[in-house]
Order: C-alpha cells, then sequence, then structure tokens
C-alpha cells in the first residue's frame, strides 16, 4: 500500500471545493474524536486561556504501524496533554478562602471566607473559646462538613491547613494561620469515611453542586445543624362515645350476618350482605370486586426476619433548585430528597423499603395546570394593563354585577345559573407526579444515575 505521507506532493490544494462542504467534513467528527491538546496554552501561565477545540484525524490506522510523520504528529499531541495537565492551576489570593481542619470534630473551621459560596454552604457552631480557657467563652463559628470542605478545596476555592504542634517558620500574610497546609489528596484521606460519607455520596454531592442545586444534609449531623422544618402530620381525631356505640352495632349485626347469612361466594359477592348493603352505586360494585385493599394506609403483611441488615435506602441528601429562596439559618422544605447508593452492591428496593421512604415524606400538592396563551391574548392581555382609566361599559358591568349580587340575596331564585359546567381537573399530571417523590441515585463505578419514584394515586382518581 502507498502512502500518501511518506511522499512529498507538490500539487497545490485545490481551491474549488465548495465552503459549506468543507464546514460539512471537518464537523462531521466532532463527538467522536478528542480535544486537540496542542491548542491548548499548558504552563503558559502568560497567555490567555483558550478554550482546546477537537482536532481533524489526518490518516486512518495502519496495521504496520504508520510512518513517521504519523508518529511524530501522535507524539507531539500526546506531549501536548501531558504538559497541559502538568500544568499548575493559579487563583488570585484575594478570592481563596481558608478554612483549618480538625480531625477530632471532623469539621473545617473556616477563618477567612470570602465568595459566594458560604451563602449556602457551612453552618455556625458554638465551640469553646481558646484564648480564655478558665471562662470557658463560648464562640460561635463558621464550620463545614467534610463533603463541604473537599469540594471547595478540589475546586481550588479554598486552602485548608491542618494544626500541628511541631515549630512553623514565619510566612508573610499567614501570621493568622496555624497548621501545615493540606494538599487535595490529604483532605480526601481525611474527609472519606467521617460522618457518613462515602466516595459516591460525596461524587454526587459534587455533581449536584456543580449544576447549581443547594445541597443540604436530611439528617442533622450535629445539634447546631440548621434543618428544615418537621413534617406536620393531622391530630388524631378522638371518637366520642356515640361513634364508638354506632361502631359497636355496626360489627354486632355484620357478625350476626356472617353467621346466619349464606356462604360468601367469590364468583357472587354482591349477594353477601342482602339488605344490609345494598348495590346501588358503580364504587361498591368495584368495590366487591376487588379481592386485595387498595390504598397506601393497608399495612403490608410481610414477616422481617429480625437479623436483616440495616437498608441502604435512606435519605441523605435535601435538595433545592436554584430558583427556590434558600436561607442557611431556617431552610425551607426541600424540592426533592435523595438516596444515594452503590448501584454495584445495593440490589433493587423492595415495597418495604419504598414504603419506609415515603412514610417520611410530606404530601405534595397536586401540580398546577399550565396556561397556555396564545400570542393574541398575550398582546390583548398587555393592551389590558396598559389602559389605566376603566371604560364606561366596565363601570355598567360593574353596576349591573352588584345589582345582581344584591337581587341575588333577597331573592335566590332570581340569582343567574350557569349553564355550561365546571370542566373536571385533568388526572394525568397527578398520576404522573403522585403525592410523594424520592430521587435514588445509583453510582456505577462513577456513573450516576438518577431514579425518581413517586407514590401513585390512582385510588384517589378512579377511572370509573
Amino acid at each position: 500500500m502507498d502512502d500518501t505521507l511518506e511522499i512529498p506532493m507538490a500539487a497545490p490544494k485545490p481551491t474549488d471545493v465548495p465552503k459549506e462542504r468543507e464546514e460539512d467534513e471537518n464537523s462531521s467528527g466532532d463527538e467522536d474524536q478528542g480535544p486537540d491538546w496542542t491548542k491548548i496554552p499548558g504552563l503558559n501561565i502568560a497567555a490567555r486561556p483558550v478554550i482546546p477545540k477537537r482536532g481533524e484525524k489526518d490518516f486512518e490506522p495502519n496495521a504496520q504501524g504508520g510512518s513517521g510523520l504519523q508518529r511524530h504528529v501522535l507524539d507531539r499531541s500526546r506531549s501536548a496533554m501531558l504538559d497541559a495537565l502538568k500544568g499548575s492551576r493559579t487563583i488570585s489570593h484575594k478570592s481563596v478562602s481558608h478554612a483549618i481542619w480538625y480531625p477530632q470534630l471532623s469539621r473545617a473551621h473556616v477563618t477567612v471566607s470570602r465568595g459566594i459560596h458560604f451563602a449556602t454552604m457551612g453552618h455556625s457552631v458554638a465551640r469553646p473559646s481558646a484564648n480564655d480557657e478558665s471562662a470557658q467563652k463560648m464562640q460561635r463559628r463558621l464550620e463545614l462538613l467534610p463533603e463541604e470542605a473537599l469540594y471547595l478545596v478540589e475546586r481550588g476555592a479554598m486552602y485548608c491547613w491542618k494544626p500541628t504542634s511541631l515549630p512553623l517558620p514565619h510566612t508573610e500574610h499567614l501570621d493568622d494561620i496555624e497548621g501545615v497546609p493540606m494538599t487535595v489528596q490529604q483532605v480526601y484521606t481525611e474527609a472519606m469515611g467521617t460522618e457518613d460519607l462515602t466516595f459516591e455520596k460525596y461524587q454526587v454531592y459534587a455533581y449536584l453542586k456543580r449544576l447549581g442545586y443547594v445541597v443540604t444534609r436530611a439528617k442533622p449531623p450535629s445539634l447546631g445543624y440548621p434543618v428544615p422544618p418537621p413534617l406536620i402530620t393531622a391530630p388524631n381525631k378522638t371518637t366520642s362515645f356515640i361513634d364508638n356505640l354506632c361502631n359497636a352495632v355496626a360489627s354486632t349485626l355484620a357478625r350476626l350476618t356472617r353467621i346466619f347469612g349464606t356462604k360468601f361466594d367469590w364468583w357472587q359477592p354482591i349477594r353477601c350482605g342482602g339488605w344490609l348493603h345494598p348495590a346501588t352505586s358503580d364504587a361498591f360494585l368495584f368495590k366487591s370486586l376487588r379481592f386485595l385493599f387498595s390504598g397506601h394506609t393497608t399495612p403490608l403483611h410481610i414477616r422481617h426476619v429480625s437479623e436483616t441488615p440495616p437498608s441502604p435506602y435512606t435519605i441523605f441528601f435535601h435538595l433545592y433548585k436554584p430558583s427556590t429562596p434558600f436561607k442557611k439559618t431556617a431552610p425551607p422544605p426541600p424540592d426533592f430528597s435523595v438516596v444515594v447508593v452503590n448501584a454495584r452492591t445495593s440490589p433493587m428496593p423492595t415495597i418495604s423499603e419504598l414504603t419506609a421512604l415515603f412514610g417520611e415524606l410530606p404530601v405534595l400538592p397536586p401540580p398546577t395546570p399550565r396556561k397556555r396563551i396564545s400570542f393574541a391574548q398575550q398582546k390583548l392581555a398587555t393592551a389590558d394593563k396598559s389602559s389605566s382609566q376603566p371604560s364606561p361599559k366596565s363601570l355598567q358591568v360593574l353596576k349591573l354585577t352588584f345589582a345582581a349580587r344584591i337581587l341575588a340575596w333577597v331573592w335566590p331564585r332570581s340569582a343567574p345559573t350557569t349553564n355550561s359546567p365546571a370542566r373536571p381537573p385533568n388526572p394525568f399530571p397527578s398520576l404522573k407526579m403522585g403525592n410523594k417523590t424520592v430521587v435514588i441515585a445509583a453510582v456505577d463505578a462513577g456513573t450516576i444515575s438518577f431514579f425518581r419514584f413517586g407514590q401513585g394515586v390512582f385510588n384517589e382518581w378512579p377511572m370509573a
């Protein structure tokens, strides 16, 4: 096979190629090829950073190993990639924060806070002051959880220090910092495994934070950690003496009916009860044909083993949308509840585990229907808002409406009746979302997949 790269070609490049065809050829393999590392500035800090673009594939793979020019191009791209990866990241000292890591507390005490990260990260904790040990004066300070400290250190927004008893040399601009600096690898080693933090949970936390969400712990790791308001449950209704008497009479009649009545036949369930349960409605017919009780209030008849290991399906994070007003000292109810599991060691959740998860979540209101407004209606609404003074016709309509209200109050029969019935609500958005929702993040060797499980409301929206 003749290699065209070995033979120098003196023929000029044809210039009659259409421009659109050339752009299509250059952009056809953008999704399948890697970035061109030779266009990255690498160690040249003074140069302006350039986003790397994907290069062109100059040759096809050859079983004989390729030519000298091919190997030269590959070696140059490989060297550019290694030089770019070895380049050190820089950050301005005016925008970096400082914190001290305390291994015995598994917390990072923020001494210098800069940036907007601390508007949604960290919490205030009262600790005894180190200056006056005799008085035991409590002083509040800003502390970070292990995942929060690791996230800020990993993205280069914070320096973390570790206290030490060794004498340290004098360093300019770091007189108030006591300790030795910690690398990213050391922070990983110190933070992982503390406060129930695993590598999968940190991956989910960092991924959601990069997307702009506010992520907090569902269960407070300490007493001073702020949590959303507790779930408000309906108070238990107290039954009166008359209700108890009616229930006792009804149960006695039901027992007498079962004793003296005919034998229950599954092929004729409506006959059971006779005059006590007249089958006059569709709801009663469908209820009689049901073999199992419907609804989530029915207990599960599952035998639990005493030596069952703890379930991995527990809510670990609370998630807030970027548009949700969030106050760090008093967080609102979360938008989502996230469960983090390892996809390789955790099986699919059972019905008991899902029931336990839904038991901790509040009931969500039904979704509001989306109002589809045409462009003509938008222009009409804008024109109505621009006109501040009401027209005489509108005043006349208001007077007539007020007069009609007075006439309806004096003589109810004259009240206007609407012939068109009210449109029933659309049940499908509620059936799709459910009344309770939980998000399960399954991490499979670094790949994160999110699954939403909802508690259905088919019992509340009968189709017949």
